[in-house]
């Protein structure tokens, strides 16, 4: 057999598992995350982290035909696979970058960098000297999340720094809420009066924020302040985890949002086996009757914690099946005795829906005492992703 008569690699690589994106859930929850806003607020869809691990090319496709004007990624080579895809969307890096290499590279591939510190600011004017071009920067100030950021009280301090350096012009200031999916909003008030000192101290003392249209824009909301405070809402949202179809908190289920990520696998085998058997490292499980064992083919390094091991269940012919044993790295086992004639091929739901059962990224993480953000940006590259209507 030749090798242009073997199966190709992309095709051989879902034999075994795979994650499926639902493009027309993406395309859904961004028309519900925009029925939010005024129509002075655009929408910024963060795609860092290969969009939270649903892939970041065609994410950020889809949810720019779908209604969102901007991009957020984390780092300077994410920004770049978005160019490099044909991408032309205004990419704000959320990150902080001070090689000089990589300002060149924002410069070259028209990113727009976040400015976070006076020695930053510097760094970029001594790398940008030399170009005549005015690049686009974006001002984060901590308003109370201890990250990124000079103090909100030195906002004056750093906007007179930065307007005195050439080739850069301020585009917008920014900061991150720390406890928006909280119920109790102390905290995200706080940050708030924070933040709106900060600009009032440059109304008064900094020449362009006292003519309206030459204001920087100004953004603040991520996922759970774009789902329930209008009023933080500014001149742009960034919003990450609302836009996959999972909610930060379950009081924030104020619009109808539809998970986009799906992830499947096949059995590779099936057997019996009897009454005090071990199954797997370790023999965690070891069988209380006669069973039906199913293998998996996937396992902790695509993805699947292993703390889950004993403790999940999983969708056939939309029925919950328990896994049984320790979870290893390429696989894992099922006790599928209660489906009859369960076949090697068959596919398994580990997450997604199957019938009228279903189980959300929200079920590991509760379970795991984690955050569904973890479990979706968990999922390895092995798996190839699928894009579905």
């Amino acid at each position: 057999m030749t090798l242009s008569q073997q199966q190709p690699i992309a095709t051989m690589r879902c034999d075994r598992a795979w994650v499926e994106i639902s493009l027309g859930a993406l395309a859904h929850n961004v028309d519900q995350l925009k029925s939010l806003l005024s129509t002075r607020t655009q929408l910024m869809a963060v795609v860092k982290a290969d969009a939270y691990g649903h892939g970041a090319v065609t994410v950020a496709q889809t949810v720019l035909q779908a209604g969102a004007s901007w991009l957020g990624v984390a780092t300077v080579p994410e920004g770049i696979e978005l160019r490099e895809a044909g991408i032309s969307a205004p990419i704000l890096i959320l990150g902080a970058v001070h090689a000089p290499e990589q300002i060149k590279a924002i410069a070259h591939w028209q990113l727009q960098p976040t400015l976070c510190s006076f020695k930053q600011a510097l760094v970029f004017a001594e790398t940008l000297k030399s170009t005549n071009q005015a690049l686009p920067v974006h001002l984060k100030l901590d308003t109370g999340m201890s990250r990124l950021g000079p103090p909100w009280q030195q906002a004056v301090e750093f906007v007179q720094l930065i307007q005195g350096l050439p080739n850069l012009k301020i585009a917008s200031i920014y900061s991150h809420l720390a406890t928006a999916e909280s119920l109790d909003q102390t905290i995200l008030r706080q940050q708030q009066q924070n933040f709106e000192q900060a600009i009032a101290r440059l109304k008064r003392s900094t020449r362009q924020f006292q003519h309206k249209h030459a204001q920087p824009a100004l953004h603040l909301a991520n996922s759970a302040a774009t789902l329930t405070a209008p009023d933080l809402h500014y001149d742009m949202v960034r919003v990450g985890l609302a836009m996959y179809g999972l909610y930060p908190a379950a009081h924030l289920s104020v619009i109808d949002l539809k998970p986009v990520m799906q992830v499947k696998a096949r059995i590779t085998q099936v057997k019996s086996i009897p009454a005090g058997t071990g199954v797997s490292y370790g023999h965690k499980f070891v069988s209380d009757r006669a069973m039906q064992l199913a293998v998996v083919g996937i396992g902790y390094a695509d993805g699947v914690p292993r703390n889950l091991s004993n403790h999940m269940t999983v969708l056939i012919r939309g029925q919950r099946v328990p896994q049984i044993g320790a979870i290893t790295m390429d696989q894992l086992m099922l006790d599928v005795s209660a489906i009859a004639d369960v076949r090697e091929g068959e596919v398994v739901t580990l997450l997604g829906e199957d019938g009228d059962e279903k189980i959300s990224a929200d079920d590991w993480a509760n379970q795991l005492n984690t955050i569904s953000w973890e479990i979706l940006c968990g999922f390895k590259h092995r798996l190839p992703r699928v894009a579905m209507p």
